[in-house]
């Protein structure tokens, strides 16, 4: 039976590496277009006068890319402008930018620790893919890095030079993959998940893709794993006391091998972790391609089932003018996590989502049962003025611990109570970067 099962997992994960694979003939498409427009760059820089020097990094150049099947774009590829440290930190990204108007390219400028561009270059090629030109200072010593992309370099010829066997590089991408499907995979604040240098470590710290997962799902609640491949540490206490303290409240930290003050996975927060482990232990009891695909939530069967169970059910969506990627989403789920402890307060909820779409908006639902009566707290019974506010306000009031208390009851369900809080929070609304709050089903 064992050897049955054995032979099952080696042929889901054959069939998944095949889907997940670029093609050889994508690949060389890929590096005929890298090749002419690295050479552009290149000769611009040199032009220029300009002592810098491109490099290919990301996933592309480390072999641990991953097919993104039924996205606008397949792949993306990371191309970083490698400065002297003599230039200015904060002026690379105006130095980059002209060097792109020059050679005349169509990108778009986004916005982060540094401006960086990303160029559409499908083209006529019949491959997907876009290119992110990021700038980044040269630093021989990690810990003079301005910014962590200084540090691209070093993590790229880290796995090249540690990773050279094919297996443990393709057991990278089902774990990138796997993480993918159960929106685990992404630093971005709107997600919290492994980033992918993270997860190659991962892969290679266990040996392989099962080894990884069967390790990280024995952790228990609360449980943290500290990992230090390099043995840059003594011991897991002298980490916990060296790294600085902000960087320790993830349930993973996994040591930078080239840089120790560093924890690779400082942006996995619990949940997430939860819902990696949770994924990880259905795949190891039962194994099946369909860990390996995104789970689309079916809206119309969660509020059919919502409706059953005499629950309410409310979908909303949010846009904001915020620039796509991490700075809308991040956006979008603070103000999903905001109106949901407003919620909390009157329902007792029951399910919930958001749904990101990558770009300046986003969907989020609601299944409430609403609560029979609240309380609320009041003034110390000293404070004789607003304790008269306050039994004109309540009905009922009643005296706890020298405190005035009231009971009320709920005579409003969640639709009503959404779309009166909305009338009467438009600045907030507003100040929260929302331009546009819209009720689905109302």
């Amino acid at each position: 039976m064992k050897r049955n099962s054995s032979n099952s997992i080696k042929s889901i994960l054959d069939i998944e590496l095949k889907k997940i694979s670029p093609s050889d003939e994508e690949i060389k498409k890929i590096n005929d277009y890298l090749r002419g427009f690295v050479s552009k760059i290149s000769n611009e820089i040199k032009m220029g006068e300009i002592d810098a020097e491109i490099f290919l990094g990301g996933s592309f150049a480390k072999n641990t890319v991953v097919v993104r099947n039924g996205e606008e774009f397949s792949y993306d590829v990371d191309l970083f402008i490698r400065y002297d440290k003599k230039y200015n930190d904060k002026n690379i990204s105006e130095i980059t930018e002209k060097i792109l108007n020059v050679i005349k390219l169509d990108f778009i400028k986004l916005h982060g620790s540094r401006d960086y561009f990303r160029v559409n270059a499908s083209g006529n090629l019949g491959v997907k893919f876009y290119t992110e030109i990021i700038p980044v200072i040269k630093v021989k010593n990690p810990k003079d890095a301005f910014n962590i992309t200084d540090l691209s370099y070093s993590h790229v010829n880290y796995i090249k030079r540690k990773i050279k066997n094919k297996k443990i590089l393709d057991d990278i991408k089902l774990s990138k993959q796997f993480a993918y499907a159960c929106n685990s995979y992404g630093a971005e604040s709107y997600i919290r998940g492994f980033s992918g240098y993270g997860l190659e470590l991962l892969t290679f710290k266990y040996g392989s893709f099962l080894k990884m997962l069967k390790e990280i799902s024995k952790t228990k609640e609360k449980e943290k794993l500290i990992i230090d491949i390099e043995k840059h540490y003594r011991n897991k206490q002298s980490i916990m006391i060296d790294v600085n303290s902000s960087k320790l409240s993830s349930p993973i930290i996994l040591i930078d091998p080239v840089y120790k003050q560093r924890n690779v996975l400082a942006a996995l927060n619990d949940e997430t972790f939860i819902r990696f482990k949770k994924h990880a232990r259905g795949f190891l009891k039962k194994p099946s391609l369909k860990y390996f695909e995104i789970e689309k939530k079916d809206i119309n069967k969660i509020k059919k089932d919502s409706i059953k169970k005499k629950y309410e059910f409310v979908q909303i969506e949010l846009k904001t003018e915020k620039q796509e990627g991490d700075v809308a989403g991040s956006k979008l789920l603070k103000f999903n996590n905001f109106i949901l402890n407003e919620i909390d307060k009157y329902f007792d909820i029951k399910d919930k989502g958001f749904i990101y779409d990558d770009k300046q908006s986003a969907k989020i639902y609601i299944v409430a049962k609403k609560e029979k009566e609240i309380l609320i707290s009041g003034p110390s019974i000293e404070m004789n003025n607003n304790c008269d506010s306050f039994k004109k306000a309540h009905k009922k009031t009643f005296v706890k611990n020298k405190r005035l208390f009231a009971k009320e009851k709920i005579n409003f369900g969640l639709k009503d109570f959404i779309v009166n809080w909305k009338s009467k929070n438009n600045k907030i609304i507003k100040d929260m970067s929302v331009s546009e709050f819209k009720i689905l089903n109302y």
